[in-house]
């Protein structure tokens, strides 16, 4: 296995444990099963500290261990999670994830400046495991004594002070890529191996014996305060690839016998094993083998637990119970598999080159005449979209992955800004392409920052106009017309419209007497410099950022709208693209050129029909605004007798096309524009056609902005 691979793999998981932990803290305040979101989050930092372990990542191990420390106490009920615990466990995820890059960087060991950050933490944590805990064997010690003192020999216990653990490890288990002695080295990280006898009874003949193939067993003393579920979660990453039994300290010597006969070794040599290992003693293992042979049958493991009263009944049946579920959830991931995004965007090229020569070989068979080419063509071309469509599905994602990274914004921006504020997510199946939702992070975190400091009030405000305390901001998604639909909203004081207005004139961002509707004036938030925040925060009040979220979102093909009433709140609207790569797209002809319309936000087809001298028409009793393609490209040549009209919708509105011609669908492959031709108004992008040519790829929203921001008086102009 390569251990580069592995060691990359260990990132990857880790981060997404981290992830898990970060939104199973920030949600616990809601949570009805309390219990179960805590230990999932002693899973998470549990199975980070394993994996560590197998790396000898032994800086990670260390502070890991500390933070599942104090977590095994909050699920013992010894801690309370408080809002201060809270967030220590969130500083802490963040050091962890510090050490995990770090890693990524190439520095397997613990550097100075880590180790200096992490120790205030240490010492934070500590505090928190001040209250002296019962050694796990001591309990055992405890319900093995009221269980002795019924049965002389059932109930005896060895004088052993450490656990014994019985190893068997599958074949299988080097080709999956674990190394069996690193399993048994991290146990030393948690206790001390006393002693340990290896055992290869299942090694093949050397003729038949396969160097792959793992034949080792291990008996094995240790000493440790752990749990049993500790030592169990030692070998959770190859739990299905071996047998594992752990026997606490004195247990009963009929646990050993009932270990004896379930061993594939045989029985003497056993006990003689567990004798060197010091877990029993000659003597009673003696005697015990002769009860247990005058013995019907023996006791089975739950049995003697309950008959200890260390379980109850109902325990065991849960225990089987979540086994069950483990299985069946390891069931469903051994049906996924992970895949290096590169290898998608790769894959993503090939079928968009696919779809270039496929409309290249159909341009030949339509000029040839042939009738069985051109049907075998349709065919292939069939198959390449569900092709496409297939790989396109492939990179999209659900936005809840996004939408959760926010829980933590919002609980450390309310705590710096001294607000109670809580988030609201919904549509978070709604589904996008990866390399939008990378894109779109940033933009959106500055729009949550700014409902925070911006539009939440203090709570004496809220109080004053009858809001409850706790602000809310919300986060929604949902498709629409071929685009995904993302709103940012809070339930604030609003936008103050006449204050912006009037910082703009001050500025001169707009004309003294000019008539600009709601969503314009509300728009001249996003201008380079604006803000009409009194005070500078380290939040915001510079005018920075705003913009730039114009821009990064108008970088994506997409558009942000904003609504507000005062003294109820404001909502961003921001619209973008399913996806960046390909589209089904409509052919229209302007004279020799040739443009794309996206077809998803094509309503429909009409002739042209319109008085002389305006750019509206009526469709069917309602004013269709029109823009003529011609003069908005300054394209030249005799223009069509008969030109025809494609309405477009987009974010509710409606907007006529007027073109020469109309070609028809087409797969379109969008290639991004030049810089030269970064500031071309209307155009969007460029695709290559079956000819070769190159055909440009209308900006839809940009056009139907620019036609219904017109007045009646400048459609009739």
């Amino acid at each position: 296995m390569n251990l580069d691979q592995a060691l990359q793999t260990f990132i990857v998981e880790s981060r997404e444990l981290l992830e898990d932990m970060e939104t199973a803290l920030l949600a616990l305040a809601q949570a009805e099963a309390k219990d179960e979101a805590v230990h999932a989050i002693f899973r998470a930092a549990h199975t980070i500290k394993g994996s560590a372990g197998l790396f000898s990542l032994d800086h990670i191990v260390a502070f890991t261990h500390v933070v599942e420390s104090v977590l095994d106490q909050v699920r013992d009920g010894n801690v309370a999670l408080s809002d201060a615990l809270t967030s220590l466990l969130l500083s802490c995820c963040d050091h962890i994830r510090v050490l995990i890059d770090t890693v990524e960087a190439g520095q397997l060991d613990a550097d100075a400046a880590t180790t200096l950050r992490g120790t205030p933490l240490i010492e934070q944590l500590h505090q928190y495991l001040v209250t002296p805990q019962v050694p796990a064997a001591a309990a055992v010690d405890a319900v093995r004594q009221d269980a002795a003192a019924t049965d002389p020999i059932e109930g005896a216990g060895s004088d052993a002070d450490n656990w014994h653990i019985s190893l068997r490890f599958g074949q299988d288990v080097l080709r999956n890529g674990m190394d069996p002695l690193s399993f048994i080295r991290y146990l030393g990280t948690f206790g001390s191996i006393e002693a340990i006898v290896t055992l290869a009874d299942a090694i093949a003949a050397a003729e038949e014996m396969d160097p792959e193939s793992c034949y080792l067993g291990f008996e094995i003393a240790f000493a440790s305060g752990a749990g049993k579920a500790a030592i169990e979660n030692a070998f959770e990453f190859v739990r299905d690839d071996c047998r594992v039994r752990i026997l606490p300290p004195h247990s009963r010597i009929a646990e050993y016998v009932h270990l004896i006969e379930e061993l594939p070794e045989e029985n003497a040599r056993l006990g003689e094993i567990l004798v060197r290992c010091g877990s029993v003693s000659t003597q009673e293992l003696d005697a015990a083998l002769r009860a247990q042979a005058s013995a019907a049958d023996a006791q089975k493991l739950g049995a003697i637990l309950i008959e200890q009263q260390a379980v109850r009944p109902a325990v065991v049946d849960a225990a089987v119970a979540k086994q069950n579920r483990v299985k069946e959830s390891k069931a469903q991931e051994s049906r996924s598999i992970r895949v290096d995004s590169e290898k998608l965007d790769e894959l993503i090229n090939l079928v968009g080159e696919l779809i270039i020569a496929g409309a290249g070989v159909d341009l030949i068979a339509r000029r040839a005449s042939m009738p069985e080419l051109r049907e075998a063509i349709s065919t292939l071309s069939g198959l390449v979209e569900e092709v496409r469509d297939s790989a396109l599905q492939l990179r999209m994602v659900k936005i809840g992955a996004t939408f959760s990274r926010f829980q933590r914004v919002v609980h450390d921006v309310a705590r710096e800004l001294g607000k109670d504020i809580v988030l609201a997510v919904s549509g978070e199946d709604t589904e996008l392409d990866k390399t939008v939702v990378e894109k779109i992070t940033d933009p959106l975190t500055h729009l949550v920052r700014n409902a925070m400091d911006h539009g939440i009030e203090p709570a004496e405000a809220r109080a004053a106009r009858g809001k409850p305390p706790a602000g809310t901001v919300k986060l929604n998604a949902y498709h629409d017309s071929g685009s995904i639909v993302i709103e940012v909203s809070d339930d604030g004081g609003g936008l103050k419209r006449d204050k912006i207005l009037a910082k703009a004139l001050e500025r001169g961002l707009i004309e003294p007497g000019k008539s600009l509707g709601d969503g314009e004036i509300y728009g001249l938030v996003f201008e380079p410099g604006f803000s009409t925040a009194e005070q500078v925060t380290n939040l915001s009040g510079r005018g920075v950022g705003m913009d730039v979220v114009k821009r990064n979102i108008t970088a994506l093909r997409g558009s942000v709208d904003i609504a507000s009433e005062e003294g109820v709140g404001t909502t961003v609207t921001v619209r973008l693209p399913l996806t960046l790569a390909i589209i089904d797209g409509f052919l229209v002809g302007l004279s020799k050129s040739t443009f794309v319309v996206p077809l998803d936000m094509i309503e429909e087809c009409v002739e042209y029909s319109a008085e002389p001298g305006h750019d509206y028409t009526n469709l069917r009793g309602q004013v269709l605004p029109l823009i003529r393609l011609r003069e908005q490209f300054e394209i030249g040549g005799e223009a069509a007798r008969r030109p025809n009209i494609v309405v477009v919708r987009h974010a509710g509105r409606k907007t006529g096309l007027v073109v020469d011609t109309l070609l028809g669908e087409f797969q379109t492959v969008i290639k991004p524009l030049g810089k030269v031709f970064s500031s071309l108004k209307g155009i969007s992008g460029s695709t290559i056609l079956g000819s070769g040519e190159v055909a440009l790829i209308l900006d839809v929203p940009a056009l139907v902005r620019q036609s219904t921001d017109r007045t009646p008086q400048q459609l009739a102009a």
